[in-house]
């Protein structure tokens, strides 16, 4: 911040996924040149974003929810003479813009996932004119090319950190409402993403999550000028100074190529934990959901996954009662879990999108008969969770710790399963990867002992 500049308060409330939580942090970036500030509090602040999704149930009515809260925020300190400037941003912002400022004219500025690398020229309008800013445009450039340097990892004690490779879709699945939202899938450059993801290292990073609609789809241009796939970027990355971990989600199964099933391999960075939506077990199903893959499709790659790494544990996304879905298909997808086995997994009652194809589609299934399947499907999966970390019981786990954990002298962790482990241990562990015998298992953590007190790379 340039001096004498004056300090504005800035407070992002995030809803979502990963993406979002990159997408508020990189917001953040691009307001502190003009002396923008986190604080705490939307009574602190001189511009509250709020930064949405569209994927739950009631997104919007949620939103309409919290900026009439927001209101009297802004209502309160314009009467104390502080202005606040009052954004909505994101998913729910593209989809709905003209409905938010009809039904919450208040609001300053509304704009969309593919623009916020405009942000200091919307604040710069919404402070001249009278009425509200909305730019929901999918625009010709880059937005990843006019966005300042990333300043450091977005979570606590900076150890994990999120990077945006990809954004956008072109799966068309019938229930989403990403393509309409994000655009076509878009690629960020090579160089690019090594240079944030350098700056995130240095900065104090041992862990990137690669963040993508369809992460796995990551086509960049080279500084050879030839495309490079998800495995080549995963490989440079790895070969990064003190980056120990590489993730990446979301990914589709349609996008898993060979070279990135080798990547699992062959590259130790590459963490044995995979995020890969199956959403349905029915092949019928997944011809109505246009997901492009059959059962025994899934089921091979799965395979063919573990046949390449043994250890891989997998995580999936599961959809019931999409329009059509009988009792028989309800049982496929049972018996598809039963087959595959999750070490977690993600279970939602279908609920329609304004826009999408299913959302008209006949055959809607009933709440009753949706809500009954899901508590099924969840105590399944719950059960194979829950088997997944029994099996950790017992076993020594290099886990990256990443801070200090609730009680006196305990650190807290994670193991390459994404599972949270806590220790007692030194803090000079934070940042560092120890192994760690597990003892115990908790409904979402483990607890275990160090059984080395130095640390390695």
């Amino acid at each position: 911040m340039e001096s004498g500049r004056e300090v504005k308060g800035l407070h992002v409330i995030t809803w979502g996924c990963q993406m979002n939580v990159y997408d508020s942090a990189r917001m953040t970036d691009v307001l502190r040149p003009l002396g923008y500030q986190s604080v705490e509090t939307p009574d602190a602040a001189d511009m509250v974003i709020l930064n949405t999704c569209h994927i739950r149930d009631r997104a919007a009515e949620k939103v309409f929810s919290e900026l009439g809260r927001l209101r009297l925020v802004k209502d309160a300190r314009a009467a104390e003479g502080r202005r606040t400037i009052l954004a909505v941003a994101g998913c729910v912002a593209q989809a709905e813009g003209a409905e938010i400022l009809a039904r919450a004219p208040y609001v300053d500025i509304v704009l969309g996932p593919q623009t916020y690398h405009r942000l200091p020229e919307m604040v710069a309008r919404a402070a001249r004119a009278a009425g509200a800013v909305i730019d929901t445009d999918f625009p010709a450039e880059q937005k990843f090319d006019f966005l300042p340097d990333a300043q450091a990892p977005q979570t606590p004690g900076g150890i994990t950190a999120f990077l945006t490779i990809q954004e956008g879709c072109d799966k068309f699945c019938s229930f989403c409402v990403v393509p309409y939202t994000r655009g076509a899938e878009s690629s960020r450059p090579v160089d690019s993403v090594l240079r944030e993801a350098r700056r995130l290292v240095e900065s104090g990073a041992r862990e990137i999550t690669l963040l993508g609609q369809n992460v796995n789809a990551y086509h960049g241009e080279g500084p050879d000028g030839r495309v490079w796939g998800l495995a080549r970027l995963a490989e440079s990355l790895a070969a990064i100074p003190g980056l120990a971990r590489i993730r990446y989600t979301t990914s589709h199964p349609r996008d898993m190529e060979d070279a990135l099933i080798a990547g699992h391999r062959d590259l130790p960075a590459l963490m044995p934990f995979l995020h890969l939506p199956v959403q349905s077990g029915s092949d019928r199903i997944l011809a109505a959901m246009n997901r492009g893959h059959t059962a025994a499709e899934y089921r091979d790659l799965v395979l063919r996954l573990r046949d390449a790494r043994p250890d891989i544990a997998l995580s999936s996304d599961f959809i019931v009662g999409h329009p059509g879905e009988s009792d028989a298909d309800f049982e496929a997808t049972m018996q598809l879990i039963r087959d595959v086995g999750f070490a977690q997994a993600f279970s939602f009652k279908y609920s329609p999108r304004p826009g999408t194809p299913a959302a008209g589609a006949p055959m809607q299934v009933p709440e009753d008969v949706k809500d009954a399947r899901l508590q099924a499907l969840q105590a399944l999966l719950r059960t194979q969770q829950d088997a997944f970390n029994a099996g950790t019981v017992g076993r020594v786990v290099p886990v990256l710790f990443t801070g200090r954990g609730r009680k006196p002298g305990q650190l807290s962790g994670r193991s390459p399963y994404l599972q949270p482990v806590h220790v007692d241990g030194p803090d000079t562990l934070i940042g560092q990867i120890a192994q760690v015998e597990i003892r115990e298992r908790y409904t979402n953590s483990l607890s275990g002992t160090l059984i080395q007190e130095r640390a390695f790379a």
